[in-house]
């Protein structure tokens, strides 16, 4: 006597592998959520929302989440940008005590020019 299982439908002796699951997840993705509150009588004290999403970076696009293109600090581009801003900031400093020091030796070429 033989026994035959369809080989489509996972049985409790065949199992799935921990790399099967965690495929199925990231390619459907997961939502977990929870609330957490801490109460004293009637009054709330504390209230955590909590909501967390598990999914492969094109699942996440797919369905239209996708901060971290956007994100300063994960973007590879973040020391360069940081640096040039701090340059232009320097710049621009440097330029307005230029043009302070320009109005003070000529007050009176200053006031004509506003006229």
């Amino acid at each position: 006597m033989s026994t035959h299982t369809n080989p489509g439908v996972i049985t409790a002796t065949q199992g799935s592998t921990l790399a099967d699951i965690l495929e199925r997840v990231l390619d459907k993705g997961i939502v977990i959520a929870g609330d957490i509150s801490v109460s004293v009588g009637s009054t709330e004290l504390l209230n955590i929302r909590i909501r967390l999403l598990i999914s492969s970076v094109d699942k996440a696009k797919e369905i239209g989440i996708n901060w971290w293109e956007s994100d300063p600090y994960l973007n590879s581009q973040t020391r360069t940008l940081l640096t040039t801003n701090q340059q232009l900031q320097e710049r621009v400093a440097s330029l307005e005590t230029e043009l302070r020091s320009l109005k003070a030796l000529n007050p009176i070429n200053h006031q004509n020019a506003g006229d």
